[in-house]
């Protein structure tokens, strides 16, 4: 029996707390939260850095678009405009080939009163001026 009583003892020793055993262990949490908190501040400044980063990324992106988008509209209306030129000349010149057929049309008309040319000569004439217009 003698035995059982001093392990009881050494049992119960091991077991006693020192003094001063809460106060480290709030000092320890204390710092694990602080450090926890330096931590999550460091990712929010990366985060933060990233952001500005990302937003910076964002702007020099849209910007470059919006000068291309820019560059291709004026190219586009350079083209609309050469078009359009080329629609108005092929237009005047179409118009000029049917004055200048009009014209020899007449003067036809006048060869033919004058004699000079026959009805038959100028229904041939008349009839091919008359096709290209």
């Amino acid at each position: 029996m003698a035995t059982k009583k001093t392990t009881k003892k050494t049992t119960k020793k091991t077991t006693k707390k020192k003094p001063g055993y809460i106060e480290k262990f709030l000092k320890k949490a204390d710092k694990a939260i602080e450090e926890g908190i330096k931590r999550a501040d460091e990712a929010l400044e990366d985060a933060v850095e990233f952001g500005e980063m990302a937003s910076s990324q964002a702007k020099k992106t849209s910007d470059e678009l919006r000068k291309r988008a820019i560059k291709e509209g004026e190219l586009l209306k350079a083209q609309g405009m050469k078009k359009f030129n080329e629609g108005v000349s092929v237009a005047r010149q179409a118009t000029s080939k049917a004055d200048q057929d009009l014209d020899a049309l007449e003067r036809l008309g006048k060869l033919r009163k004058e004699g000079i040319i026959t009805e038959k000569e100028f229904q041939e004439k008349k009839k091919k001026l008359l096709s290209r217009i």
